[in-house]
């Protein structure tokens, strides 16, 4: 399995720095935009898309991680994401705990050269067994770098 190679260390952070959902959702964005993963024109609609996923349920899958992810129009290529808030955010969670740590992945509305659907189902699913694994999220939380996080997705890949 190779789906870490999605997650660019550019597109990461091991400080996130927003202090409620809203501010984090915009911060996860602009990530994205900032290591050009996400054009720019796309930023408002993502940020808007990711809002109204959360309203209609929350991203919070337990165990502090969150996995915010929508399909975005406009969109050719996936563009994913890890990121860690060291105090933990409300997050309204399944288990009612804070979210530390964020897995964030916008794709495509439809098929196309540059994205699978099948494909992309598979990497939900890795993601979801990732955040299932204690190691993975101890480690994940102890990163000090954006390198040392996506070479724990790589790491983790070979288990």
């Amino acid at each position: 399995m190779n789906f870490w190679k999605q997650f660019k260390p550019k597109c990461c952070s091991v400080n996130l720095k927003a202090e409620d959902k809203p501010g984090a959702i915009l911060e996860l964005v602009e990530n994205l935009v900032k290591a050009k993963a996400l054009p720019a024109e796309l930023e408002a609609a993502a940020v808007e898309a990711l809002v109204a996923r959360e309203d209609l349920g929350s991203t919070g899958v337990g165990a502090g991680v969150a996995i915010p992810h929508v399909k975005l129009k406009g969109l050719d290529r996936v563009a994913c994401s890890i990121s860690i808030h060291k105090e933990g955010l409300e997050w309204s969670a399944i288990d009612g705990e804070p979210v530390s740590i964020f897995f964030t992945v916008l794709r495509p509305e439809r098929a196309g050269d540059q994205h699978d659907p099948e494909r992309h189902l598979e990497m939900m699913t890795w993601i979801a067994k990732l955040a299932r694994e204690r190691d993975f999220r101890r480690f994940a939380g102890r990163a000090k770098t954006k390198t040392e996080l996506v070479d724990l997705l790589k790491e983790m890949s070979a288990v």
